[in-house]
């Protein structure tokens, strides 16, 4: 499914919420990976003192990436998160049961795409040179 940019718009206008002169992310739109699974190890959470804090509600250089906070909607790319019940390693040796959880097919149904499968993702090359040609790419 395509969505054009003024649906997309239109789907982040929907997806803010405005409290008191602060802009915040509508929680049941989009939701973060302990949201959705109900882990309860996010700082605060209720498992976070016994488990351990996951390192997806962390890490922030995952920030914004598939509209999450921190590693929220990138989990799959995070190493340490805890999932099946134990500690997971790097995506590469676990990818099939990331590609086959709930949350992973929510996520990349919802971001259609512009859906983030690592967290460093190389622009494609066309963009490449068009950027060399405007002058834009270092």
């Amino acid at each position: 499914m395509s969505v054009t940019l003024l649906e997309r718009v239109g789907l982040l206008r929907s997806s803010i919420l405005f409290s008191h002169s602060k802009i915040v992310q509508n929680p049941s739109v989009k939701k973060n990976c302990w949201e959705f699974l109900e882990c309860g190890r996010e700082e605060g959470g209720k498992k976070a003192v016994k488990s351990g804090i996951c390192p997806a509600s962390i890490d922030t250089s995952a920030d914004g990436l598939n509209g999450g906070k921190n590693g929220g909607r990138i989990c799959w790319a995070i190493s340490g998160t805890f999932c099946a019940k134990k500690i997971q390693g790097h995506f590469a040796k676990r990818q099939l049961s990331c590609r086959s959880c709930s949350f992973f097919k929510k996520v990349k149904e919802e971001e259609g795409d512009y859906f983030h499968l690592h967290k460093y993702q190389m622009q494609s090359s066309t963009d490449h040179h068009q950027n060399i040609k405007a002058g834009t790419d270092v």
